[in-house]
């Protein structure tokens, strides 16, 4: 049994249900409340996160770090650039677009061209690093648009490249100018943006080797086999040489050892030689001088001796040698007669005395 059928047992009256339209309508403020309140935060969280279409109906939209936000307003670039962060704008009527000032790489695929000998070659991949300064955002999209780069980059280095091809050789392109490419692309870019656009800034290009023909590459190949065998050879020949000079060196270093030896040997040996030169002239000079004063002694005894000798030769002095001599004679005469002699000691002075000059002092 329901709520009305005991009521109505109850016999307590019972409150007449309203019915939708009698009056005129019923109360839908809170559910146009809540269906505003939806479609404005749809306004302002949803939609500026769609794609640059929706950007134009949505009020609040976000600038990415890195980017800076501009405007158009029917069509027209307007004067106002906004930092990363959230910003607020007109929908329906102001357009945004987020525009990158920081550095980004711009890929350029599949770039033909033909060398100045009628070779086809094709870069499969440059890169451009490049930076649009924020000071020069506005002139810059005024100028040449959102896809700025398109008309700086991509088109230009295709241009580039097939202008430095033609001017150039295969040979030139695939190996002896290769390693300049990047240079000059990368001045060639950077003249033309400084002239036209000066606030693109070109700071490096990236440029990969070129596809050449394969049976050009097998010729390549085999003049890289060749210039390899070449240059082998060429180091074993200079590693060749700088042995034969390492020993040269090691040979002549040697024989100015032994030289340096040999000749301090040698003049060690003249060094003792000579020492001995002069102890053999010290000894020599001693013997002379030992010998001349023996001599000089000598001679002084000897004239000594004889002035001594001159003074003993008085008559006394011969007769008592004389009598000395006479007296050491040991020979005897025995027999009846003795010969004649004369003993008288006068008379032997003096024959003495006549027969010795005497000296007159």
């Amino acid at each position: 049994m329901d709520a009305q059928q005991q009521q109505r047992q109850q016999g307590v009256p019972q409150r007449p249900r309203p019915v939708a339209g009698a009056d005129g309508g019923g109360d839908f403020t809170p559910i146009l409340t809540v269906l505003i309140a939806f479609i404005a935060i749809f306004a302002l969280v949803v939609v500026p996160s769609m794609s640059t279409l929706n950007n134009s109906l949505s009020i609040l939209h976000q600038v990415p770090e890195g980017h800076v936000g501009v405007y158009w307003r029917g069509g027209a670039l307007l004067n106002t650039i906004t930092d990363p962060g959230f910003h607020m704008k007109l929908p329906f009527i102001t357009q945004f677009e987020p525009i990158q000032v920081t550095l980004q790489t711009d890929l350029v695929r599949d770039i033909p061209c033909g060398t100045k000998g009628g070779v086809m070659i094709n870069f499969d991949k440059i890169e451009v690093v490049n930076r649009l300064r924020k000071d020069h955002v506005y002139d810059t999209l005024l100028n040449y648009g959102v896809n700025y780069d398109n008309t700086w980059i991509y088109d230009k280095i295709h241009h580039e490249i097939n202008q430095f091809c033609s001017s150039h050789s295969l040979q030139q392109v695939y190996i002896d100018m290769f390693d300049q490419i990047d240079e000059k692309m990368k001045d060639a870019l950077q003249a033309d943006c400084t002239r036209y656009a000066p606030g693109i800034e070109i700071l490096s290009v990236r440029i990969t080797k070129p596809s050449i023909p394969e049976s050009i590459r097998r010729n390549f190949e085999n003049m890289e086999q060749e210039r390899t065998k070449v240059l082998i050879a060429v180091e074993r020949q200079r590693v060749a040489e700088k042995e034969a000079e390492t020993q040269k060196k090691i040979a002549i270093s040697e024989a100015e050892r032994n030289a340096h030896v040999s000749k301090i040997q040698m003049e060690q040996k003249l060094m003792e030689k000579d020492s001995l030169r002069k102890q053999e002239e010290i000894a020599n000079s001693m013997y002379l001088a030992r010998e001349k004063g023996l001599a000089d002694a000598s001679y002084y005894r000897t004239m000594k001796e004889a002035e001594a000798n001159k003074l003993k030769l008085t008559p006394e002095f011969l007769e008592l040698r004389f009598i000395e001599a006479i007296a050491n004679n040991t020979k005897m005469f025995f027999g009846n007669k003795v010969p004649n002699m004369i003993l008288d000691q006068r008379l032997l002075g003096n024959f003495l005395q006549e027969g010795v000059p005497r000296t007159e002092s």
